[in-house]
């Protein structure tokens, strides 16, 4: 059996996996798709960093720090999609859809990160270490259940915490630590200095050989033993890679760094504004996908039906690809949406009047197809290439509302260009293989006119 044979039923197979794969992602949309604060309501909370005794600076580390307690503080209260971001060098702004309680939030907020050491059991290691990494393994993990997720959040946030010793060292009495090297082996190392050297000296001497956990907010962070009596200054070693050293680091100097943290601004969005701008920007899409449908058929009628068609698994591809990355729908990146459906469109029209011009030459409707995909492909790379370019530098520069346009951009405009050139080249070569509706005049193009450009001697 030859190629000829196998590319449709083959295509066929591909085109229907897509479908079913977005469904299986998009479905149900109230709880896979998420919208963002300017959608569903909830708080805007500008905060100001600032210096402490012990912190008489606010350094980008500072802020990335604070940042990073912020962020996990937050996801603690059970917040859907928090944004936080730095804004200057100062400050961080921080956005938080759909929240009941803003009090509780702002509370929360204003903390400063609780470090502890605690003496820890070997079989409480074992246990927290496998759960650390089974959190840190994708969401889609074959063999790992959202149940087990849950249990391994459980046993790290709380449980590890309660079935170890008692505080035998603070945060607070930490000066500083810092990512590093080792002189001899060049493995990455965490150096840390002490404020109290007798109270770190006796505690270590008294547990050589032992796991001492280090717990932030009481979440399991890591328990490296205890290899020596320690004073002053100290060492952390076998944390693997340089990325685990330095967001170990960052974890014992959010304990040992607090900054008074102020809330200059507050704004409230309430879910009435949210659901209005939500739902008008649903109906102005839909007025506008449905007018581009009808436009298509109108225009290039059995190939305008086809492409829409193809243009309908393209929204349910972007659908499954905003759950599948578990992204924010914001009112720009729904902007961005549909600028990518025009995308979509403009790269169809392109191949359908390339057909038109073959067809004109005089080709056969086969070679037609053929040669107007081939010949269009080029512009119709071009246009979407530019456009993803632009899109992936506004995605990697820009903040905020900025970057959730630029993301539905950018694979919107990825999406089309395989929806132009394989979906709906698939459609048209299914029917024009077969010899099925191959009349000029569904193609656009009266039977009168084949060939007239030959005729004309152009």
């Amino acid at each position: 059996m030859t190629w000829n044979n196998l590319k449709t039923p083959l295509k066929a197979i591909v085109v229907v996996a897509i479908v079913l794969f977005s469904l299986s992602q998009m479905l149900p949309l109230q709880t896979k798709i998420h919208l963002g604060l300017d959608l569903q309501g909830g708080s805007r909370l500008l905060l100001q960093l600032y210096p402490t005794q012990d912190v008489p600076q606010i350094t980008s580390q500072v802020q990335e720090q604070t940042r990073e307690v912020i962020d996990r503080r937050i996801n603690g209260l059970g917040v859907a999609e928090p944004e936080i971001s730095k804004v200057g060098v100062d400050r961080i702004l921080v956005e938080l859809p759909n929240v009941k309680d803003p009090d509780q939030a702002e509370k929360v907020l204003k903390q400063v990160a609780v470090l502890e050491f605690k003496i820890v059991p070997a079989a409480v290691v074992t246990q927290a270490e496998q759960d650390v990494a089974l959190l840190k393994a994708p969401p889609n993990t074959p063999g790992i259940t959202a149940k087990q997720r849950a249990a391994a959040e459980t046993f790290v946030a709380q449980t590890a915490y309660k079935l170890s010793g008692p505080v035998v060292y603070s945060g607070s009495e930490l000066k500083a630590s810092q990512a590093g090297f080792a002189q001899n082996s060049s493995a990455p190392l965490v150096f840390f200095n002490t404020k109290n050297p007798k109270k770190f000296l006796a505690m270590t001497t008294a547990n050589l050989g032992k796991p001492m956990g280090i717990f932030l907010d009481k979440r399991y962070v890591s328990a490296p033993i205890i290899n020596g009596p320690i004073a002053d200054a100290g060492d952390i070693e076998n944390m693997g890679t340089q990325d685990a050293t330095v967001l170990l680091a960052n974890e014992l100097n959010s304990g040992a760094l607090p900054v008074t943290i102020k809330i200059i601004e507050k704004e409230s969005i309430g879910p009435t504004l949210g659901k209005i701008d939500l739902m008008e920007s649903l109906y102005a899409s839909m007025l506008g996908l449905g007018v581009v449908l009808l436009f298509m058929i109108l225009v290039y009628r059995l190939p305008g039906f086809l492409a829409d068609l193809a243009l309908v698994i393209y929204v349910l591809m972007m659908l499954g690809l905003l759950a599948a990355a578990q992204a924010t729908l914001t009112l720009p990146g729904i902007a961005g949406f549909v600028l990518s459906i025009g995308m979509a469109v403009d790269a169809n029209v392109l191949i359908f009047e390339r057909i038109k011009e073959e067809l004109w030459h005089g080709k056969s409707m086969r070679a037609s197809v053929r040669v107007g995909f081939a010949r269009a492909f080029s512009a119709v790379f071009d246009s979407h290439f530019t456009t993803i370019v632009g899109a992936g530098v506004l995605y990697t520069l820009g903040t905020g509302t900025v970057k959730g346009f630029a993301f539905t951009l950018f694979w919107g405009t990825v999406l089309s260009l395989i929806t132009a050139v394989f979906i709906t080249r698939f459609f048209v070569d299914a029917l024009v293989d077969n010899d099925l509706l191959t009349k000029p005049e569904l193609y656009g193009v009266k039977t009168s006119e084949l060939g007239i450009f030959s005729k004309a001697g152009t």
